[in-house]
């Protein structure tokens, strides 16, 4: 395997998670110490000429989205780090957690004072007891080293941070759900606008991010914009990006990749092949709401926009892959029931929507499926996309739309024959 920079792995050990003394000694805080004696609108400018985008899915430019935020607006302001993390095929968060824990607190407080939002809370998904255990941990060391809390490093700014350990469900991955789960309130996303730079957590202006974006923060600050633009491949998107494998790979781990490096690479080097010798037929590149690539996509830049060309979507790096005896009309099944099933239920597209196209899916898997089923599968995919109050449902329709436009002929041999062809 090509020996990559490795820069939110560095201090990555087998079982082991990285001290606040093994931080230090690799750097850390040191982009804390860089960032105070900067202005806040310093910090946002050269956060958004780093090219940083985000790395919870949506892939937005995080510092545009720190530029909304009215960072000298007076009251009180909040920072949020988004660690719910229920997609299938996404685990690359926990991995960054326990491996080095402090990146995410130290990119939280420089976060914080480039917002001005002295208050921060970590929102993590229910079964990461054991990143809560590590980060409550951090947390305590970063405030006897004075890192955080009053008067961080004499500076006059001070920060607190919260964790707050989520009862769970995939719809609390939306900011604005998160937020209502944050106080209490059922999780349904809410109208926008107002968006949440405006009026988020309990009425005042929030911004939210995701834990990758924001461990990438310190190293900007410390190594400066044309270190993190170098760090990927050629007219890619700056900086590395964490992929975690799984699915009928011979290897599934979480590696710190260059962005821009290929699928066949991702495939062949890193996860080592496919099991028994099998070829490889498709992969949800980037979490179960990615449309599917295929054997033809293997020489393709994983990168945001080389994935936006040809029609799917980087989103979590989270590539799982299927060999060429998967059936990819069963794989479809499965994931648009587990969006199906963690529908909030607000809005008719998705509340109904994903069960009839759950039902479609169920006739045509167990040979019952019509041509005039087929026809409908269109018509829903159509029918959803564009029209849902959130991104669930049509980021559900990802799998769903590439199914139909990479795998109708498959489609078409379970109706014929009246059965799965895969047996």
């Amino acid at each position: 395997m090509t020996d990559y920079t490795q820069v939110l792995f560095k201090n990555r050990r087998p079982g082991e998670t990285a001290s606040l003394e093994t931080y230090e000694k690799t750097g850390g805080y040191e982009g804390l110490r860089i960032a105070l004696q900067k202005t806040p609108g310093e910090i946002c400018a050269q956060v958004k000429y780093s090219g940083l985008r985000g790395r919870g899915g949506a892939g937005f430019p995080t510092g545009v989205k720190w530029s909304f935020f009215p960072a000298d607006q007076p009251g009180e302001k909040y920072l949020v780090c988004n660690g719910d993390e229920m997609e299938p095929g996404t685990y690359k968060d926990r991995q960054l957690l326990l491996a080095d824990p402090h990146q995410l607190i130290e990119g939280m407080v420089i976060a914080a004072y480039a917002l001005q939002a002295p208050v921060g809370y970590i929102f993590l998904r229910y079964a990461y007891e054991d990143c809560s255990q590590v980060i409550e941990r951090a947390i305590a060391e970063a405030e006897a080293a004075g890192y955080l809390g009053k008067d961080i490093l004499g500076s006059g700014f001070s920060c607190e941070l919260h964790l707050h350990r989520s009862a769970g469900r995939y719809i609390l991955g939306e900011e604005t759900a998160l937020i209502n789960g944050l106080e209490g309130r059922r999780p349904n996303p809410r109208s926008k606008p107002p968006f949440p730079a405006q009026r988020g957590l309990f009425g005042r202006p929030t911004n939210v991010n995701n834990i990758e974006t924001l461990a990438n923060v310190p190293h900007i600050m410390r190594n400066g914009n044309a270190w993190y633009q170098q760090l990927s491949a050629p007219e890619s998107s700056p900086g590395t990006k964490l992929f975690g494998l799984s699915g009928h790979f011979n290897r599934t781990e979480c590696f710190e990749l260059p962005l821009g490096v290929t699928l066949r690479e991702v495939v062949q080097e890193y996860g080592g092949g496919l099991r028994n010798g099998k070829r490889f037929k498709a992969c949800l590149p980037g979490g179960a709401s990615s449309p599917y690539m295929t054997a033809e996509h293997l020489d393709v830049a994983m990168d945001f926009n080389a994935l936006e060309e040809i029609g799917s979507r980087l989103g979590t790096a989270g590539v799982t892959a299927f060999d060429e005896d998967t059936c990819m009309v069963a794989v479809t099944r499965n994931i648009n029931r587990f969006f199906a099933r963690e529908s909030c239920g607000w809005c008719t597209p998705c509340r109904d929507g994903l069960q009839t196209i759950s039902w479609l899916l169920d006739k045509i898997e167990n040979g019952q499926g019509t041509e005039d089923d087929l026809t409908m599968l269109h018509d829903q995919v159509r029918n959803i996309n564009g029209r849902s109050f959130c991104a669930l449902a049509e980021g559900a329709m990802g799998p769903v739309e590439a199914l139909l436009r990479l795998f109708e002929d498959e489609i078409k041999e379970h109706i014929r024959k009246g059965k799965c062809p895969f047996g």
